[in-house]
């Protein structure tokens, strides 16, 4: 049997314009973290802290690292909302692909009434020069906030995009197939849905995948209850992404216990970075605070 295990908790932290730490008044969540030569790089999502009715639901920042935890941050934004409506009103949930000419970023445009969300695109050869490319997903009738995009390559040598979605009052998790990490991506069915008995079962959201040689690959994925307790588990998958190969019974991460009895119960994955000795996992609790864990696969 297939158990992966958190060995190490570290705290993750940026530094800009020379204070170290949180930015005071911004939350921070859906680190994006990515090796890029000797360097480890980051998008982030900041968002104010209290949100006023007139803010953006959030703004992506870049950042570098010499060792995955305390990240110095860019002078400006890497994405900010607008012009175009459809992410007027916030810049979420960034995902990075590299190759030759630079970074295809996928993120969550929220538009300017704040009621909706849909997958965009942006390009560029660095992270100070993106351009806004186009709207890659839009929920169809009687769906919603298309959000959080995950890629894979299949072993047919196409791609996979998994993302969030709302439907029936509960987030679930789509897929979409294409030629390329750009697409076009043809929606396909769900890869997987809730369990009416596990800590699993009413949320569901994407999280980022693991494509180890010899393995199958295994997405960290997001599930909560119907009062939005999320926790992080596992699921794998057919090197095709035609099936579900195993599924872990329990959480691999449950948040701590929260300091502030307001604060939102939810630990939430968002990025991998693998090394020889574990699996680097990336993601946020309550909301606001950055976190990383080492995860030991054991066979």
């Amino acid at each position: 049997m297939v158990a992966y295990v958190v060995e190490a908790l570290e705290d993750v932290t940026l530094d800009i314009a020379g204070a170290e730490g949180r930015l005071a008044g911004y939350d921070l969540m859906s680190p994006f973290v990515w090796r890029e030569g000797g360097r480890w790089r980051l998008l982030v999502r900041v968002v104010p802290d209290p949100l006023g009715p007139d803010d953006p639901t959030g703004i992506i920042w870049a950042g570098e690292s010499d060792d995955g935890r305390l990240f110095r941050m860019d002078a400006a934004p890497a994405i900010l909302p607008g012009p175009d409506p459809d992410d007027a009103g916030g810049c979420e949930d960034p995902t990075v692909v590299t190759d030759a000419d630079g970074y295809l970023i996928y993120y969550t445009g929220v538009d300017a009434a704040r009621a909706q969300g849909c997958m965009m695109v942006a390009t560029g050869p660095t992270l100070t020069a993106l351009t806004k490319d186009a709207v890659v997903l839009k929920a169809p009738e009687g769906e919603g906030n298309i959000k959080e995009a995950t890629l894979a390559e299949a072993s047919d040598g196409t791609c996979r995009l998994f993302y969030e979605y709302a439907k029936g009052g509960a987030s679930r998790i789509g897929m979409a197939t294409g030629p390329s990490p750009a697409g076009p991506w043809e929606v396909i069915d769900d890869p997987f849905t809730v369990r009416a008995d596990g800590w699993d079962n009413w949320h569901l959201s994407t999280g980022p995948i693991v494509q180890a040689a010899g393995a199958d690959p295994v997405m960290f994925y997001n599930g909560a209850t119907v009062d939005a307790r999320w926790r992080i588990g596992w699921i794998s998958f057919s090197p095709d992404f035609a099936r579900v190969t195993g599924r872990g019974i329990e959480p691999v991460l449950v948040p701590p216990p929260a300091t502030d009895r307001a604060a939102t119960d939810i630990a939430f994955a968002a990025s991998t970075v693998e090394d020889d000795a574990a699996i680097w996992l990336y993601y946020s609790l309550e909301d606001r605070i950055l976190r990383r864990a080492a995860v030991v696969r054991y066979a």
